[in-house]
């Protein structure tokens, strides 16, 4: 897929390819399948004449939800049967992008997590709402629902989700400190330092895939995560460094064993301390995470 300036169709695609990739992941939760969804859509809009669409982005955003949607349903049945807690893909985002809260919550793997929990159709209505502002009647031709229904699904979806969000908006100050005192706690092995920065009822979910050891149900309590990890960091057997890194949009931390990429860990932060922790070890889920994702909501 090369950029030629006079090519139209593909001068209008790069211009929003960002932000398909964007809507993709957050309906899927995969890089390798946004990424996927991003060619199909690329395919579809290589046989339309742009000058009889009147709105590219719309036009662009409907066939990729379309894709997306298809791509969802089944993904949801193979989850289901997935080794241990699934977690999202973890992005490698640019530093900066945490100052972007907007952009840097709607991506973040606490929100991810929740948008799990939604059909399906419900998912695709609260992202492109929600995160994306597209209207009601551009949802409802892309889901292939009416309007009122997609009214309907969108209030549901957003009682559903501000029952499961994060509290309150962290700024990112406060979230790199939080993952700071999380480093050093990890880098000393200090039970104390655990316990100052994680919330006494801190979850810890673990994403090995059946391919990497991880705990393969979630791990509550302070303590009990505290022995979890250092448990595991005991066993190794190799040289362990940490370095922090933004995924998601989010501080984070990147765990390497003997140099190579072995963990990237992601966390949920409510009111200065971190009470989610989201451990991706799965080496599928890590190949993107190597350079950095561009993403955008517009």
């Amino acid at each position: 897929m090369s950029a030629h300036a006079e090519d139209p169709a593909t001068e209008v695609f790069v211009a929003h390819r960002n932000l398909i990739f964007t809507v993709a992941y957050e309906m899927l939760g995969s890089a390798a399948d946004a990424e996927d969804v991003l060619q199909e859509t690329w395919l579809r809009w290589a046989d339309v004449d742009p000058d009889r669409v009147r709105d590219e982005r719309a036009y662009l955003v409907r066939i990729t939800t379309r894709l997306s949607l298809n791509r969802l349903r089944s993904l949801k049945r193979r989850r289901e049967s997935y080794v241990g807690s699934w977690l999202p893909e973890p992005l490698l985002t640019a530093p900066d992008m945490t100052e972007n809260v907007e952009l840097a919550e709607s991506v973040s793997m606490a929100m991810m997590l929740v948008l799990e929990t939604l059909s399906p159709t419900e998912r695709a209505v609260f992202v492109l709402r929600e995160a994306f502002d597209v209207d009601y009647g551009e949802i409802a031709a892309a889901v292939g629902k009416s309007t009122a229904a997609v009214h309907q699904i969108a209030r549901r979806a957003r009682r559903h989700v501000e029952a499961r969000r994060p509290r309150g908006t962290v700024s990112p100050e406060e979230a790199r400190a939080a993952m700071e005192a999380f480093q050093r706690a990890v880098d000393t092995r200090d039970l104390q330092g655990f316990l100052d920065v994680l919330a006494p009822d801190v979850v810890l979910l673990g994403d090995g895939g059946g391919v990497k050891k991880a705990a393969i149900h979630p791990v509550v309590g302070a303590e009990k995560v505290f022995r979890m990890m250092m448990g595991g960091i005991g066993t190794v057997g190799a040289a362990l460094t940490s370095e922090p890194t933004v995924v998601n949009g989010n501080p984070g931390l990147v765990i390497r064993l003997d140099g190579e990429l072995d963990t990237v860990v992601a966390a949920r932060i409510d009111d200065g301390r971190i009470t989610g922790l989201y451990a991706v070890r799965n080496p599928a889920k890590l190949t993107h995470f190597t350079e950095e994702n561009p993403i955008t909501l517009r």
